[in-house]
């Protein structure tokens, strides 16, 4: 099973590509869709937009996962960054990919174990957890990365029970 992980912003959307084999995750690709600041919004959607097909399309995922928006301050950079989001859906959903939604304490708790964590405990779990030399830069690519392990645990869990529910 292949993962889309995505960090969502508007000027710079981590992603993260893994497989899924067995127990393990691979990483297949990742990186960031940057945006130029002072271009008009609508541009940087479109950026967003047609970068997000691209890699869907060179990729292929079987899900997307997305960590869940949360804004306690600033209500416009709330506002752009939840069109950016708005896009992103848009994309996956146009290629027929199921969508799942993690919350940072749920990645936290998948990851390190505790959904209270700090950053860099997260990013150094999941450099371990993927086998990398070192952490993904910029932090946007690392917590991508991050989601699409969330995913993959969550999805390892979920088939266990309906597979005991079933019986």
């Amino acid at each position: 099973m292949r993962i889309l992980g995505i960090d969502p912003g508007i000027a710079i959307v981590g992603f993260g590509f893994i497989d899924k084999q067995g127990s393990k995750c691979v990483p297949v690709q990742y990186g960031c869709i940057q945006t130029e600041a002072h271009t008009p919004e609508e541009e940087r959607l479109l950026h967003v937009y047609e970068g997000m097909i691209q890699l869907i399309q060179k990729y292929k995922p079987d899900a997307v996962a997305l960590e869940k928006l949360f804004f306690n301050r600033n209500v416009t950079t709330a506002m752009t960054v939840s069109q950016a989001r708005g896009v992103m859906v848009l994309a996956a959903t146009q290629q027929g990919l199921p969508i799942s939604e993690y919350t940072p304490m749920q990645i936290k708790q998948a990851i390190v174990g505790y959904g209270k964590a700090e950053k860099r405990q997260v990013q150094e779990m999941t450099r371990m957890f993927l086998k990398l030399q070192s952490i993904p830069k910029p932090d946007d690519v690392a917590d991508a990365l991050a989601v699409a392990i969330c995913h993959a645990h969550s999805y390892t869990l979920n088939s266990k029970i309906n597979e005991v529910l079933r019986k």
